[in-house]
């Protein structure tokens, strides 16, 4: 079975999308060939059965219409070398070539997984055999092809590392600096922590639009946090393994529907996990504040930065047993079994 994988990047140096690479690697283990078609191409390490062509956005930027026609180009041209096509994320990849697809006979196989949508969404997943998420809220949840998947984190890579040292009562939050994200939220809670007199020490990193970033900041002194936070730009997949183990407590505050990776490599690398979403309610694997106010953030920070050895083992324990489920492993058994077999 041959494989079309599209993709918004293929670049271990990514910040967000450098876990691609890793699927890359271990699809590849299942399947004879993938052809890879993604917008932006980086530095890359695959296996001779995968081939990346990318859109060129890497080089000179284009408008979307020569991207476009770029994209048409490129699934034509190599129509035979693949029998299945999967769409991360991009709907509008769909759009595009959904029709074009099914005339070749391809099946279609779209991976998905936010809190919002609309009928552009419907539209792509009626194109397709299968949809993939990860979470039940996910708005993709809805369709009775959809298939809940593992997250897919490499646990080779997300794991104690040895030799760095965690900084007594720091707390970290590590993803796109984006509303969706809800950072603003972190900071109001640091700030309660701050008037309550709450030791901490704060990281910020990620990539994110300067002007919102600039937002954050100034909010950040209005509370009088910026002693103890600091903002960091976005690092390299590979170098955040470094960063969790530098820090006891991960907080992920984005809504129920993203059930974000890094929530699990956090947890795989020693972190003591706070989210948000609802996923992750009632699994007693993680610390979950579902109303998700500033206060309550506050006190489920102040609380896991207290947690005695014994508490703190306990909770690590149940987040390993977790985070097992969820390795890049799992999920490629899993997407290879849905798109080998109707």
């Amino acid at each position: 079975m041959r494989l079309l994988f599209v993709t918004q990047a293929v670049d271990t140096n990514d910040p967000v999308l450098g876990f691609v690479h890793g699927w890359l690697r271990e699809l590849s283990q299942h399947f004879d060939e993938i052809v890879v078609v993604c917008l932006r191409a980086g530095e890359r390490h695959l296996p001779v059965n995968v081939q990346v062509h990318s859109l060129g956005k890497e080089r000179a930027p284009a408008g979307k219409p020569r991207y476009t026609m770029r994209f048409l180009r490129h699934i034509v041209r190599e129509r035979g070398s693949y029998d299945v096509v999967f769409v991360h994320m991009n709907q509008e990849y769909i759009l595009l070539a959904g029709l074009l697809w099914k005339v070749m006979g391809k099946r279609i196989y779209l991976w998905r997984n936010h809190y919002t949508g609309s009928f552009l969404t419907d539209l792509a997943a009626a194109f397709c055999t299968k949809v993939f998420c990860t979470s039940k809220f996910s708005y993709t949840a809805k369709y009775k092809k959809t298939v809940l998947m593992p997250v897919g984190i490499d646990t080779g890579l997300f794991k104690p590392v040895e030799g760095v040292v965690r900084k007594p009562r720091s707390v970290l939050f590590l993803g796109r600096i984006a509303p969706s994200k809800r950072p603003e939220l972190l900071l109001e809670a640091l700030g309660a922590l701050y008037k309550r007199s709450v030791p901490y020490t704060a990281t910020l990193c990620g990539p994110g639009e300067p002007a919102y970033v600039e937002t954050l900041k100034r909010r950040a002194e209005e509370l009088h946090i910026t002693d103890a936070l600091e903002f960091s730009d976005g690092i390299k997949n590979a170098e955040a393994p470094r960063l969790f183990n530098s820090h006891e407590v991960f907080v992920n505050l984005s809504p129920s529907g993203m059930l974000d990776k890094t929530i699990f490599e956090a947890a795989a690398c020693g972190c003591t996990v706070l989210a948000t979403s609802k996923d992750l309610s009632g699994s007693g694997t993680m610390h979950v504040v579902e109303s998700a106010t500033p206060e309550e953030v506050a006190a489920a920070i102040e609380k896991l930065l207290g947690l005695s050895g014994q508490e703190k083992e306990d909770l690590l324990h149940t987040q390993r047993q977790c985070v097992a489920k969820h390795s890049v492993e799992a999920l490629a058994v899993r997407l290879t079994e849905h798109m080998q077999n109707l």
